[in-house]
């Protein structure tokens, strides 16, 4: 099997086409296996995976968590709340404490931009970014893209609209990268408020319509307002952003196209997207929740490989 071209897994920025291509076809092989009757392998049996989350998850802590135990690797779990770091303990001396237990890979989310780079200039292990503040969400993007390339056949030439809350989403940005990498064309859409100023700069249009962005994309992915990172108000109310940005059934009706409907979650059923939407037959999230494991598996088990020589 083809090397990956990098260390660890700190962005999709970081990554070439070809990574994502060996990812891709080891998430095949995984997705093959996570549907067996048996669905372990013993491929990491001599690896040990840290799970450090700084900031509060269930989805991508879970999803991690199943993709080690699925490869038979050992696994550790750490969760910020209740450990030392409350008593002032450094992100440094946290880590360097798992390590002496001899740690090979670490999977970690922290509220700080830059942290898992950070991580990975001062310790001994592999680093997996399991979301870095509003930065980057790796792992969320490639999921994203191995469940369009699965239900449209290729991501290349298509079109994909991420339409929310951008300027705090991690997802957003390691979503523009992986597509962008893959040869899609990208929008974004939401109110000018939740649109970071630098959105230009990365080659990505703008669109403040909902109706002309779903007309214009093959693709719909919706994300969540996230109002825990919000020190002020960004728009009005939640019923006028729901009025402007959210999608229910009679628009999509109204189109004229099938169009892909996807989420990351977690969903707030009847703000960005309604009940009939996220449940629809044109929409994939719980593809994406299953292949999150694939692909997870994937990027542990080709770092893995570089640990064990």
């Amino acid at each position: 099997m083809s090397e990956l071209s990098v260390e660890h897994l700190l962005g999709i920025k970081y990554l070439k086409s070809s990574d994502i291509d060996i990812i891709f076809k080891t998430a095949d092989h995984f997705k093959e296996v996570i549907n067996r009757p048996i669905k372990k392998v013993p491929s990491l049996r001599d690896i040990t995976i840290a799970n450090l989350f700084f900031e509060n998850s269930t989805r991508t802590k879970l999803s991690f968590e199943l993709a080690e135990k699925r490869l038979s690797a050992d696994v550790i779990n750490f969760s910020a709340s209740q450990s030392s770091v409350k008593k002032g303990e450094t992100l440094i001396d946290t880590v360097n404490n798992i390590l002496a237990m001899k740690v090979d890979i670490v999977v970690m989310r922290h509220a700080s931009v830059g942290s898992g780079v950070f991580l990975s200039r001062h310790v001994d292990a592999k680093i997996i970014n399991a979301g870095d503040g509003t930065h980057e969400h790796p792992t969320q993007a490639l999921l994203d893209s191995y469940s369009i390339r699965e239900k449209l056949g290729n991501v290349k030439g298509k079109k994909i609209v991420i339409i929310g809350d951008i300027l705090h989403s991690r997802v957003a940005l390691s979503n523009i990268f992986a597509l962008q990498l893959q040869g899609a064309k990208v929008k974004v859409c939401g109110p000018t408020t939740l649109i970071p100023k630098y959105i230009s700069s990365l080659g990505v249009e703008v669109e403040n319509n909902l109706k002309k962005a779903l007309e214009w994309c093959d693709v719909a992915n919706v994300l969540r307002v996230q109002h825990e990172r919000m020190d002020i108000k960004y728009f009005p109310s939640t019923r006028e952003y729901t009025q402007l940005f959210g999608i229910n059934q009679e628009i999509l009706d109204n189109l004229g196209k099938k169009i892909v409907i996807m989420h990351p979650g977690p969903i707030n059923r009847g703000v960005e997207i309604t009940s009939d939407v996220a449940d629809s037959n044109d929409s994939i999230i719980l593809n994406q929740v299953e292949n999150g494991v694939a692909v997870r598996m994937a990027v542990i088990y080709l770092l893995a490989q570089q640990v064990k020589r």
